[in-house]
């Protein structure tokens, strides 16, 4: 078959994570049970943070922005996996299978810039505390929200655009269960040299360095906690930090671990297994690790369900 531009394929196959049908009803049960847990838990740490003042600050604020990032990034691959498994169809457009992948790399970019001003925010907040209230202004959080916004969205386009350049021969069988540009890029038989070259560049760049940064504020960030002299104030920075601390180690560990597994061997099936863990299981996570561990949330959620129950 002559190879032929991306436009003039009908579909992609998705593949998903088992092609056994015993296994398609769990898998079917299992993931919608994610998807319900991760959409519900975020919503209520949004909802509580929107309505309790005491949440009004600069931490809670891009924890929301978090909550909010992983119900778009998690909607963006499960849905699509539900209703294929539903209706035993593993077809996605090619035109749905690049606006995945955009939303795919917009929404892990943002999270990605998230975790770092989450970082920064704890950095002046333990390293600076008297300057915190001068340096983490409400301007200043919402313009490093929107330019994160604006870098993942620029991120997402080139990898998509540079995409339509690509020629696909008779395997247009995608071994995942969403469309993820690596997997791409193996389908491909025309030159994707640029392509890979971008991808391990930006990589290196917006997760490198974010990452860099993130180590830089938690080395000085426990530098100043040892230096606190009481246990109890220890312990209180301790646990705000080691929340994040968790999720920072979540999506990062998870993350490079899946790419540099899927570098490092052949088995497509393992590094589509290896990824359901930085894109559904980490979102699924952030609720349970930042609420089970912040006395403030469980007291601001518990002040939300008690104004929810009172219109009852």
């Amino acid at each position: 078959m002559k190879p032929g531009n991306i436009s003039d394929i009908a579909e992609f196959l998705l593949l998903g994570l088992s092609q056994d049908p015993e296994l398609q009803p769990l898998l079917f049960v299992l993931f919608l049970s994610i998807y319900l847990i991760t959409v519900t838990g975020n919503l209520l740490i949004i909802l509580a943070i929107i309505f309790d003042f005491h949440l009004h600050t600069p931490m809670y604020f891009f924890l929301s922005n978090l909550s909010f990032v992983d119900i778009c990034f998690i909607t963006t691959m499960i849905p699509k996996m539900l209703a294929n498994i539903h209706i035993q169809n593993k077809s996605i457009s090619y035109t749905g299978c690049l606006t995945q992948i955009c939303f795919v790399l917009t929404f892990a970019g943002l999270e990605n810039g998230i975790l770092v001003m989450m970082a920064y925010d704890r950095f002046v907040a333990i390293c600076h505390p008297l300057r915190y209230n001068v340096i983490m202004k409400p301007k200043l959080c919402g313009l490093l929200v929107l330019l994160s916004f604006i870098i993942s969205v620029l991120d997402a386009l080139l990898h998509t655009l540079m995409a339509l350049q690509l020629t696909f021969c008779t395997d247009f069988e995608i071994p995942h269960f969403f469309c993820e540009l690596a997997h791409i890029l193996k389908l491909t038989c025309s030159d994707n040299l640029i392509n890979n070259i971008l991808v391990y560049l930006v990589t290196s760049l917006l997760g490198g360095i974010p990452l860099a940064g993130i180590i830089f504020s938690y080395i000085r960030i426990i530098s100043s906690i040892l230096k606190i002299p009481s246990s109890h104030g220890k312990y209180k920075a301790f646990s705000i930090s080691g929340s994040h601390l968790i999720v920072v180690s979540l999506f990062y560990g998870t993350g490079f671990g899946v790419y540099l597994s899927s570098a490092g061997t052949h088995s497509s099936k393992k590094s589509a297994i290896a990824s359901v863990m930085y894109t559904v299981v980490t979102p699924m996570m952030n609720p349970f690790i930042y609420s089970l561990r912040n006395k403030d949330m469980i007291a601001a959620l518990r002040r939300f369900f008690s104004r929810v129950s009172s219109f009852h």
